[in-house]
This record gives C-alpha cells, sequence and structure tokens, in this order.
C-alpha cells in the first residue's frame, strides 16, 4: 500500500479529505461549506467534511480538530461515528496503515516484550461499554475571563459502544513484574519538527487493569474511523479524552512514574477539589486532569428559539465520571424551583442517559436550567468555576427561549 503524497494531503485539508478503501487516508474536492458562528467571540467556524465525517465544525486543519454540532446530540444517545468529534495534538498523523502489517507491541517492566496483530488481539475474549469522550477543553469558549487554547463550543464529546480487549488481559499475558508503577502509551501520530514532545499518556498501574480501560478496534459495530484511531485506540472510561491514544501501537510498563511533557506539564489542574481558582490566579500545585465532573444539557431546544406557547416536550442528556446519573432535574424560571425529569434506558454507568420532562412556558422569554445529580451526591454548580487552562466547564447550563 503506497503512501499518500503529504503535501498533496495537507493542500487539500482545509477542503476536505475521504478515506479510500477504510484503511488509507486520501484527499478529495469536498463539498462546499458554510460558516456557522458559534455564540462567544471569534466563535466562526466553517462546516467541512472529512474521512467518513458529515460536515463537522473545523477548528483547525491541521492536525485535524472537529467538533460536533450540537444538534447532533438530539439525534440519540448513541453518537453516531461519521458525527464524532476529532482531536489530535500532533500534526504528523497516520496517512496510510496496513491492518495486516500493523503491530501493538508491549514492553518494560514486563516477563518479556510482545509483538501482537490485530489478529491477536480480536483472538482474545473481547469486551463491550458504552462510554462518552470527552475533550478536557470542551466547552472552553464560553470560559470568562477567557483563556488561551482551543475556543470549543460544547460539541467536543461523544458516546459510543466501543469492541475491544481490555488492557488487564494484555498486560497478564505480558507478565507485569513486581513493582510496576504505570502504563505508558503512544499512537502513531507524531511531532513535525524534533523539538516538539512526542504524545504519550500513562495511567497508574491499577488503573490500566481495571478491567474496563480497553484497546478498542471497533466502534458502535464499525472499525474506528480513521480519525477516531483506526485501527486502535485507548479507551478510557470515565477519563477525559486526552488519555484516549488514537492508532495505539506502543504500551510501556514502569517501574517509575512517567514524566512526559503531556503528563508532567500539559492537561493540569489546579490541586484541589473543585479544580478551580480565582479567575486570573495562578494555582500553587497541580495534578494531571483526570476524571469527568458531572454535565447535562438540553438538547431539542437552542438558546434563542422562537416556541409556539404551551405545553413544551424538553429533552436532553446527562452524564458523569462513572457514577452514573441519579437524578436530572429543570428550571423554567432561572433557578427559582425545579422539577425532576423523567430518565431514559441506562446504557450502564460511563454513558449519556437520557432525560425528558414536559413544561408549561407561558408567553415570554423563559430562562431553561438543566442539573444533573450523580449516584455519588455529586452535581453541577450554579456559578462557573474557572482554571487557567480553561478545563472541565461543568456549570448548570442555561438555555433562553421566547415563547409566543
Amino acid at each position: 500500500m503506497t503512501e499518500i503524497d503529504r503535501r498533496t494531503l495537507l493542500r487539500h485539508a482545509g477542503a476536505g479529505l475521504i478515506a479510500a478503501s477504510g484503511a488509507a487516508l486520501a484527499p478529495f474536492a469536498a463539498r462546499a461549506g458554510e460558516a456557522v458562528t458559534l455564540p462567544f467571540g471569534n466563535g466562526e467556524r466553517p462546516l467541512v467534511a472529512y474521512p467518513g465525517k458529515r460536515p463537522l465544525l473545523q477548528m483547525t486543519a491541521r492536525p485535524p480538530q472537529l467538533e460536533t454540532p450540537f444538534a447532533v446530540f438530539d439525534e440519540g444517545v448513541i453518537t453516531p461515528n461519521d458525527a464524532f468529534f476529532v482531536r489530535y495534538h500532533l500534526a504528523d498523523i497516520p496517512t496510510v496503515i496496513d491492518p495486516e502489517a500493523f503491530r501493538l507491541t508491549v514492553s518494560g517492566h514486563i516477563d518479556g516484550p510482545l509483538n501482537l496483530t490485530l489478529a491477536d488481539l480480536k483472538a482474545m475474549p473481547a469486551n463491550e461499554i458504552v462510554a462518552v469522550n470527552q475533550c478536557s477543553g470542551n466547552s472552553r469558549g464560553f470560559v470568562e475571563p477567557r483563556v488561551a487554547g482551543g475556543q470549543l463550543a460544547n460539541g467536543a464529546m461523544g458516546n459510543a459502544r466501543w469492541t475491544g480487549v481490555p488492557i488487564k488481559a494484555v498486560l497478564d499475558r505480558a507478565g507485569v513484574k513486581a513493582g510496576a508503577v504505570q502504563v505508558v502509551f503512544e499512537g502513531l501520530d507524531g511531532p513535525v519538527v524534533a523539538e516538539t514532545p512526542d504524545f504519550a499518556k500513562a495511567l497508574g498501574i491499577d488503573h490500566a487493569r481495571d478491567g474496563e480501560v480497553m484497546l478498542a478496534w471497533a466502534m458502535n459495530g464499525q472499525d474506528l474511523p480513521w480519525l477516531n484511531g483506526y485501527p486502535l485506540r485507548l479507551v478510557v472510561p470515565g477519563f477525559y479524552g486526552t488519555y484516549w491514544v488514537k492508532h495505539l501501537n506502543a504500551i510501556t510498563v514502569t517501574d517509575k512514574p512517567y514524566e512526559g511533557f503531556w503528563m508532567k506539564s500539559a492537561y493540569r489542574i489546579p490541586d484541589n477539589s473543585c479544580a478551580c481558582v480565582e479567575p486570573g490566579q495562578a494555582p500553587k500545585a497541580t495534578v494531571p486532569i483526570n476524571r469527568f465532573t458531572i454535565r447535562s444539557f438540553l438538547t431539542n431546544l437552542a438558546d434563542g428559539a422562537a416556541i409556539p406557547a404551551g405545553r413544551t416536550a424538553l429533552r436532553g442528556i446527562a452524564f458523569d465520571g462513572g457514577s452514573g446519573i441519579r437524578a436530572v432535574a429543570i428550571s423554567s424560571d432561572d433557578g427559582r424551583s425545579w422539577s425532576e425529569a423523567s430518565l431514559g434506558p441506562d446504557l450502564g454507568r460511563y454513558s449519556f442517559r437520557p432525560w425528558t420532562l414536559s413544561v408549561d412556558l407561558p408567553a415570554g422569554t423563559h430562562a431553561l436550567r438543566v442539573r444533573a445529580t450523580g449516584n455519588d451526591g455529586a452535581t453541577q454548580p450554579m456559578e462557573p468555576r474557572w482554571n487557567p487552562p480553561g478545563y472541565m466547564r461543568n456549570v448548570v447550563e442555561t438555555v433562553r427561549v421566547r415563547a409566543a
């Protein structure tokens, strides 16, 4: 399989790309897109078609960073593969992968190195889990005072059914030695210049072996989309997407903490219970970002919508970092009173949980608020919390509508 000319690929990246035969990335002339303006400063984004994707909101073309239009989340609790958001850190993304030649290497503090084919992995007992993948900076565009980083709206998240083999099974096959501390994961994407640190993430050994963290080769019953990590990616249920390494091809077990840039310096949050500081202040100490905060959204009405007065059906989604959703409450009077919504099917504690509620909205303007509570008792703050990188936003969302 020949490698695609990289200059051609990059020249067409802003216009759109398409996958060839499911195993290589190739350029094509995209259908003309339109611009969407997100509700914050500098929020104009083109809608662009990429490999296996419907038009998504493009933040950058090199590397591709694509946000899901929020209306997609009203289509169903499972996010379609062609609408799932895309986030890369490094611009040298793989443009051709031969699935027959692909190998996953396992090395480090183990009995002996492993080289596993996709067939080897698929011959092992498989698991399925429904889990949300969410970018650490999801909703950063709404942060005030504004912070540096990709100015995302609420669409850098998605919920899928992942199929693969638990990391535990692979590590058990490798024979982890006593004294192992962490497991480091790397993928096929890389830096363009040598000075840029390669992307690698680490999990504690007990977390990596919890039976839920998996090497996934399928998403919603199909091979992983190219831009979501084909042919193999890490799935870390309940943890932010920075850990979900794409095009995963190397696992290293270490006997000391990994101190690479993307763990030691990047993706850090204030080391306190709210992961927050006063706006404009620097935290005294930080820790690596980790588990999701609880969130909920109204999906069938957009902010500023004009609707008929009277009985109105509301629906939306809620999720957290793994305790599961116990309740969702809705306020139609800007938080003065609350009504409990009905929860829909439970696809697992890491999944979006749908909710519905009908409310009376007489003629006039209404501020609709939605607030979730987890099985662990955690809920959402009424006022936004702030940290310098704009991570982990989970304030109670407000949607303002006019009924007439």
